[in-house]
């Protein structure tokens, strides 16, 4: 009886097929790093942006309540190296002419700013209080 095919004396894998499953491996790993790498960035950066937020929140809550700030006022302060604010004051709803003492509705816009890979970012918040016209300067 004659063979059709003559028997491998052992079984395996060739070269070839080596070869492609390899650059198919290096594909898939490579992908999969780019993603994870970009996903960093990204916890990174939201890192960074609720950190501002959170600060914002807190100096604005800050600066509703404190009364001792003149009218029309712009206050910054420095967080630390690499972040800070800014806030002006100044008055959104008031009558014309209206006496010292009458209710009055303030802006107060601030700003918060950090430094993140040598750019510098903002976060604008906006909030209003309640106050009174001040007593007016005469020139």
């Amino acid at each position: 009886m004659k063979r059709l095919h003559p028997k491998r004396s052992q079984a395996g894998f060739t070269l070839l097929e080596v070869l492609v499953a390899t650059t198919i491996m290096a594909i898939a790993v490579v992908t999969l790093l780019g993603g994870i790498s970009a996903s960093m960035r990204n916890a990174s950066r939201l890192t960074y942006y609720d950190r501002a937020v959170m600060r914002a929140h807190s100096k604005m809550d800050e600066l509703t309540v404190n009364h001792r700030v003149p009218a029309n006022a712009e206050m910054e302060e420095m967080f630390d190296n690499a972040s800070g604010w800014h806030a002006h004051f100044s008055p959104f709803e008031t009558l014309p002419g209206a006496p010292q003492g009458t209710p009055m509705l303030e802006r107060i816009q601030l700003e918060i700013w950090w430094m993140e890979s040598g750019k510098r970012h903002t976060f604008p918040l906006e909030g209003y209080r309640r106050t009174t016209v001040p007593l007016q300067s005469t020139p």
